[in-house]
């Protein structure tokens, strides 16, 4: 397993000057990343599948073990202030429970039989799309737990970073970022941390660009929670609306501040007809537009 094995270039980076490590380490980064570009194909098809799977009330759920896990989780919780995701459709599965984020637990990785029975509570389902992220491609808990949601009918994406792995195989849709031998021997969150991070980044992006949470470039399902984003909301309904500051920032505080449906309003659409065409077309913005536009 190639992001175990020790890299005789390294053996005796501890005796280096510093700034030959630092630079070394860099050179791994870049490597990370660029061990991606094979797989953006990948990421796109996985991203259109479960933008469809997830619907108007399909949930994601992110699955892991130690730094894999604690990786997972980090773009997950990243979703709700970004793009508004609903926390009841986030699902964080960690081996050895959510405390495993900041305290060691020894041996979860391992215990498979409590990735099934933590599939099983949650209710996992055919609308549901579960990701699990492991380094190595083989961690029993993130394997158990991708195969239970598969049998249960969910739509399974496996992130690992070695090729030819059971994780790659046991889910629908395998990324793999190939970032071989670390600086420090076994140490994956350095090049396959960083590689796993881009990855889930690019993956999550994409799954909200498709459900329609991002029109021209702009969050428009961005959660306002302080002066300042409520002035970004306000310059996005002004400029996706095409009316001035002041008529963009009576819409959005008629409407509880949703970029949205005050984009709709600022249209010329009643609040309580906005809210229905984003809800008859799931929230996705430019079709609810489309509709006004066309007269339905």
């Amino acid at each position: 397993m190639s992001t175990e094995a020790i890299d005789p270039r390294y053996v005796d980076i501890d005796q280096w000057p510093t700034i030959r490590a630092v630079e070394a380490m860099l050179e791994g980064q870049m490597a990370a990343i660029a061990a991606i570009g094979s797989q953006t194909g990948r990421i796109a098809q996985a991203a259109e599948a479960a933008a469809l799977r997830l619907g108007a009330r399909g949930r994601l759920v992110y699955v892991g073990a130690g730094t894999s896990g604690r990786i997972a989780v980090q773009d997950g919780v990243e979703l709700y202030p970004t793009y508004n995701w609903p926390q009841e459709r986030l699902i964080f599965l960690m081996a050895g429970g959510l405390a495993a984020l900041t305290e060691a637990a020894e041996g979860a990785e391992d215990d498979a039989d409590a990735a099934r029975a933590e599939i099983h509570a949650a209710e996992i389902g055919a609308q549901d799309v579960v990701i699990g992220v492991a380094a190595s491609g083989r961690t029993p808990y993130t394997l158990a737990a991708i195969a239970a949601a598969r049998e249960a009918g969910a739509l399974t994406i496996g992130i690992a970073n070695n090729a030819g792995t059971a994780l790659l195989d046991a889910a629908d849709h395998g990324l793999v970022a190939e970032t071989g031998t670390e600086i420090v021997a076994g140490s994956t969150r350095m090049k396959a941390g960083t590689a796993q991070k881009a990855m889930l980044n690019m993956l999550s992006t994409a799954i909200m660009l498709r459900m329609g949470l991002v029109y021209r470039g702009r969050m428009v399902n961005m959660r306002i929670s302080n002066e300042k984003l409520r002035l970004r909301g306000q310059a996005m309904v002004r400029d996706i609306a095409d009316v001035d500051l002041g008529t963009a920032a009576r819409a959005l505080d008629s409407v509880g501040q949703d970029i949205k449906q005050a984009v709709l309003v600022a249209m010329g659409i009643a609040a309580e007809e906005a809210q229905r065409l984003l809800e008859a077309h799931g929230q996705n913005l430019p079709d609810a537009m489309r509709a006004v536009q066309q007269g339905g």
